[in-house]
């Protein structure tokens, strides 16, 4: 680690000067320290280091406030736990911030004066990051999608290669060869997004939710210019970063003339663009729903016909925590999987009380933290065991990794589906010489 100067810490201090409001402040000065936190998160239960309860991840950014802007922070640091932002403080803080926290927000839901834990951490991390000392490896996935519009550097032929075969799939399954995977067309009902993952090492994902919007009739596209629905920024601090990112779906839409933006299952990348977004470019976005409430609005309206006896097995699922506790949408994803299979069996723990997978938080990216990110992941191995399913079904392309992580490591023997394949292979449609 590079070595803090005074310029550094003069461009960490400026986050607190910046704020508008006295929301961190505010969450800064309620902690009480009473620890039930500690419950309810991955890090702790399993490594019972109490550096890693989420109340000290709170304190550890409050020190460096009291130090350097209240008046017994200056003059008797010591007394009341003020740490000068140097070295040590930073080395921590890294630690803590980026490597022992997932962002889930399951700690919020469980604090009994409703600190936001989860917030706090991210102002952390963004003194880190205006400090110049985001992780190297997450670092270097913002600059891609920076750099290249996709966090993965895939380069257009590759996109439009893998797009084209995944079309001839889709055409072969469906039995029409006007069936397709429409690319830069304006003026569509739907632009559609993808996490990198899926043309990278998951194109079956991509022709699964073409499938969907074959039998829903649904008038849509991709974009080569912006098709990468994550914000990585949103995991290292970094908003200006953040607001580039957002700024060119907005264009992206405007452009394309598209009715609605509707974002690939992905966790973070649903609530970096539906509830983030809008704030970093400080405008208003178009509409923006997730792939899993347009399915789910599709079943409800007779779009699309499934058959649950196509689906046999035990299916389970993990709710990820920026699309649940961070975005509110946790009905629809059951109201699918209730039409689409025959037998559904919750976690327990679930729903809004969901434990991470340990994927989040840009962990999948650290590889710093790789030891750290496959130990917490017994947890959710625990979990999936108990319910002796055989499909976990996820909508979330980074859980999508994480478990699939979990099922080699812990040997569960489970397929990882998204919702989207569940979905499409549920479905009931009619050739087309029969409509």
């Amino acid at each position: 680690m590079e070595k803090v100067t005074k310029d550094k810490i003069k461009a960490g201090l400026e986050v607190f000067r910046q704020l508008h409001d006295s929301k961190l402040l505010t969450h800064l000065n309620s902690c009480v320290h009473c620890g039930l936190c500690a419950d309810s998160c991955l890090y702790y239960l399993t490594m019972k280091d109490e550096r890693m309860i989420p109340a000290n991840k709170v304190d550890v950014v409050a020190s460096v406030y009291r130090r350097y802007h209240t008046l017994a922070g200056r003059l008797a640091p010591r007394l009341v736990n003020a740490r000068e932002l140097d070295d040590a403080t930073v080395e921590e803080m890294v630690d803590l911030l980026f490597g022992a926290c997932t962002m889930c927000g399951r700690c919020v839901r469980h604090c009994s004066i409703g600190v936001d834990i989860e917030y706090v951490v991210r102002m952390g991390r963004k003194i880190l990051s205006d400090m110049g000392y985001v992780p190297a490896s997450l670092q270097a996935t913002v600059n891609a999608a920076l750099e290249t519009g996709n966090n993965m550097a895939i380069p257009d032929e590759e996109f439009l290669d893998t797009i084209e075969w995944m079309e001839e799939e889709l055409q072969d399954e469906l039995e029409d060869p006007q069936a397709e995977i429409p690319v830069n067309q304006p003026g569509k009902n739907v632009l559609y997004t993808l996490n990198p993952r899926e043309p990278k090492f998951f194109p079956l994902s991509i022709s699964a939710m073409a499938k969907v919007f074959y039998a829903a009739g649904e008038s849509w596209s991709l974009s080569t210019t912006m098709y990468d629905v994550t914000n990585y920024a949103y995991f290292s601090g970094n908003e200006e970063h953040g607001a580039t990112i957002g700024q060119r779906i907005h264009e992206e839409m405007e452009k394309m003339q598209a009715g609605k933006l509707v974002l690939a299952e992905c966790g973070h990348g649903y609530r970096a663009n539906r509830w983030e977004a809008p704030n970093y470019v400080k405008k208003a976005f178009p509409e923006t729903v997730s792939s899993v409430e347009l399915m789910a609005a599709y079943l409800r309206e007779g779009k699309i016909t499934p058959d649950k006896s196509l689906t046999e097995e035990v299916v389970t699922l993990h709710d990820p925590c920026n699309l649940v506790r961070g975005g509110g949408i946790w009905h629809e994803q059951r109201y699918i999987l209730n039409r689409c299979v025959q037998h559904f069996e919750e976690m327990s723990p679930h729903g809004l009380d969901n434990f991470c997978c340990g994927g989040g938080g840009g962990q999948l990216a650290m590889g710093e933290y790789n030891d750290r990110r496959l130990k917490i992941a017994e947890i959710k191995a625990e979990q999936i065991r108990k319910t002796v399913a055989k499909i976990v079904a996820t909508p979330c392309h980074n859980c999508v990794d994480q478990l699939s992580q979990i099922n080699v490591d812990f040997k569960l023997n489970v397929q990882i589906k998204t919702i989207a394949e569940i979905v499409a292979d549920s479905l009931v449609i009619e050739p087309k010489s029969q409509k």
